[in-house]
């Protein structure tokens, strides 16, 4: 076993351990139970999502956290959550918009990084439940115009822990306010689920089919 994946495993333990939270921690478990559910799968959003634009701000000193947490910049959705988006992504396109993701599976001892730093249930998840992104049935995304590539303007920029965050806030410029019912309206029509908190957050409905889970994104990759 490679230092990095012996050091993120003891992590993961302590984590789990800490806040009495049972996780799937070893690609062994993970392996199969996605021979006996191909649902279970963990799918790059690059490989399902062809043109789909990543932005992933945990691998960079630009979130919340002010220093890179994911080693690797990528995104990974369960199966179903995957194909979902992607059936996003084909009706946007003939508006003219694509998608750009900010986040999607997140490995449960990140999200204990996050409690521990900030203490608040309604922008970072409790650790003794895990999130749906722990799940790999929840995803960040924003919105983007085709042509140019620049994002459209929505009421905060991603991870503004503000009031103007929420999914309902009203007091916005006429074009946020648009282009947010857009974007909810699509991902409702595709079984995702709005979060009150966060505009930019969206749960996949089925998100209760499966485990919090602390593999890191190195061992997906691997072949």
């Amino acid at each position: 076993m490679k230092l990095s994946a012996l050091f993120w495993c003891l992590l993961s333990l302590r984590a789990a351990a800490q806040y009495s939270l049972a996780t799937v921690h070893d690609t062994a478990t993970y392996n199969a139970a996605v021979r006996a559910d191909p649902r279970q799968a963990l799918v790059s959003l690059q490989a399902a999502i062809p043109g789909v634009v990543l932005d992933i701000r945990y691998a960079t000193d630009s979130n919340l956290m002010h220093r890179p947490v994911y080693t690797v910049a990528a995104a990974y959705l369960r199966a179903p959550a995957a194909q979902a988006l992607r059936a996003v992504e084909a009706e946007l396109a003939v508006k003219g918009y694509g998608l750009k993701i900010f986040d999607a599976y997140r490995p449960y001892a990140v999200t204990v990084m996050f409690y521990e730093a900030y203490h608040d249930t309604n922008f970072v998840a409790s650790p003794y439940t895990g999130s749906r992104h722990n799940r790999g049935c929840a995803v960040d995304l924003t919105m983007i115009d085709l042509r140019t590539g620049r994002e459209l303007s929505m009421p905060t920029p991603y991870d503004a822990f503000t009031p103007k965050a929420a999914a309902a806030y009203g007091d916005l410029p006429a074009d946020a306010r648009r282009n947010r019912k857009l974007l909810q309206y699509v991902m409702v029509r595709h079984g995702f689920n709005i979060y009150a908190h966060e505009w930019w957050h969206f749960d996949y409905a089925g998100w209760k089919d499966y485990p919090v889970t602390d593999i890191p994104f190195e061992a997906l990759s691997a072949p």
